[in-house]
């Protein structure tokens, strides 16, 4: 069945310049991107997001860490989307990643993992819809307004 998962891709990764390649790998598995785009986040708004982890010990540094500069946030859709992207982006502890995986490849940590994947379809829906109105979710797909020949006519 296709459905959605929503993903960050983490302030080191694109600090480091890894954001092209990260969606290249995430595409290339089969993943339709629906939405994109570079954000801040606010103390307030990672505090938001992150909400069910506000009582862990880690969740200061993970305040800090997701405040230190630029995230991408994406809406992705393939078959079986929440399983299927959580294994593609490895295990959290990027010592502990598969080989191939997009934290084995970027991370630097287990807090700096590089990337973010929802753990349920609800989640990702609620995850998406904190970052994305409806209308920047677009399921509409590549298609010219005319014939291929009329646009290369020139």
């Amino acid at each position: 069945m296709t459905n959605r998962t929503f993903t960050i891709i983490k302030p080191n990764a694109v600090g480091l310049g890894h954001t092209g390649e990260i969606l290249e790998i995430i595409e290339k598995a089969g993943f339709r991107i629906l939405a994109l785009k570079m954000v801040c986040l606010s103390r307030s708004d990672t505090e938001k997001f992150y909400h069910v982890h506000k009582e862990r010990p880690f969740f200061r540094t993970l305040n800090l860490f997701m405040t230190a500069g630029p995230i991408v946030v994406a809406v992705l859709e393939k078959e079986n989307a929440v399983a299927d992207f959580r294994t593609l982006i490895g295990a959290t502890d990027p010592a502990k990643a598969a080989e191939g995986t997009i934290r084995k490849r970027f991370a630097e940590s287990k807090t700096r993992n590089a990337i973010h994947a929802s753990d349920s379809n609800e989640n990702a829906a609620w995850e998406a819809s904190f970052f994305f109105t409806d209308k920047e979710i677009l399921e509409t797909t590549y298609q010219l307004p005319v014939s291929p020949e009329e646009i290369d006519k020139d």
